[in-house]
């Protein structure tokens, strides 16, 4: 079986899957977990859409993702934890990354760094800096590598499956995608609007004056009587 003709974005990928395999998909992926600008969550994709078609193998590609992205992670993390902090402080404020703006994200992190760790993997842009933002806020290794592992084999699994059975269907597929993929964004985005919205809501009513006791009690009747003249 020949392999399918990819579409899209996924073509610019083809000649690399064709040429390199397995190899390809392991080095994309493991350079983009810690923050190399490269597709690799296309090239998962990608390589997944070749499996369903019979040019790869499903089971070869899901272990190399998810080993490939742990370790990129890790070596974020590393980045992150052992000199994260000095790079920031000298160059993070030509890419907007202030130290205020760092010590918000550490302190986000640090109360909800498991579920981060977790969902990460599915947002562009997470998930490059997830490993390097755990890293900064000194997140415990082996809890970071236990969420790390999790989300890994969650979004590994998601895309390895969707891709394996649309196989050498995904030139029907991609046009169908591509024409409601404005109408998911646009979801997406009005839900994050809803989020952002309650937190700035709740944070003003945590925030705002409440009366004292002593001031909203009612003074106290004289029940003295006035002495008579």
């Amino acid at each position: 079986m020949t392999a399918p003709p990819l579409p899209g974005v996924f073509a610019d990928l083809a000649p690399l899957l064709n040429h390199w395999g397995y190899a390809a998909v392991g080095g994309l992926l493991f350079l983009e977990d810690f923050g190399v600008p490269l597709p690799g969550e296309t090239m998962l994709i990608a390589a997944a859409v070749y499996a369903g078609a019979g040019q790869l193998n499903v089971v070869a590609v899901a272990v190399i993702a998810v080993l490939a992205a742990v370790c990129g992670d890790n070596i974020g993390y590393a980045i992150g934890r052992y000199g994260g902090h000095r790079l920031v402080t000298r160059y993070g404020h030509y890419v907007l990354l202030t130290p205020v703006r760092v010590a918000r994200a550490e302190a986000f992190f640090t109360r909800h760094g498991g579920k981060v760790v977790t969902v990460a993997r599915f947002v562009e842009g997470l998930r490059q800096a997830n490993g390097i933002v755990a890293g900064l806020s000194e997140m415990r290794w082996r809890r970071f590598l236990a969420f790390n592992a999790l989300g890994a084999v969650l979004w590994v699994g998601v895309w390895v499956t969707l891709g394996t059975l649309a196989g050498s269907h995904i030139g029907t597929l991609y046009p169908a995608i591509q024409r409601y993929e404005s109408y998911v964004l646009g979801a997406a985005a009005v839900a994050l609007a809803a989020v952002v919205v309650r937190h700035l809501l709740h944070r003003r009513a945590d925030h705002a004056p409440h009366p004292s006791p002593e001031s909203s009690a009612a003074p106290a009747p004289d029940d003295q009587d006035t002495p008579a003249p």
